[in-house]
């Protein structure tokens, strides 16, 4: 069975989230870095329906895992200096 692979702008979406590019920029950048020992899905910017949503995602490995992930990444990182 082949898993579909979700952009970020999809993510966006169903998170109830404004899904254009600069608008996920912003978000990530003005909500980043998370501090290390933080679940992604632990942050306090997300409502209680989104911090649900991408806790069972994770949970069921579904197929919006691989953009979950790459959000979490992103999150945490830190910028270059």
């Amino acid at each position: 069975m082949e898993s579909t692979v979700h952009p970020f702008s999809e993510l966006f979406a169903q998170l109830g989230l404004p899904n254009d590019e600069a608008s996920i920029r912003d978000f990530i950048a003005s909500h980043g870095p998370l501090p290390d020992d933080m679940r992604l899905e632990e942050a306090p910017f997300w409502t209680e329906s989104q911090a649900q949503l991408l806790r069972e995602e994770r949970i069921d490995d579904a197929d919006w895992i691989v953009v979950i992930d790459q959000l979490n990444v992103a999150l945490h990182a830190r910028p270059s200096t």
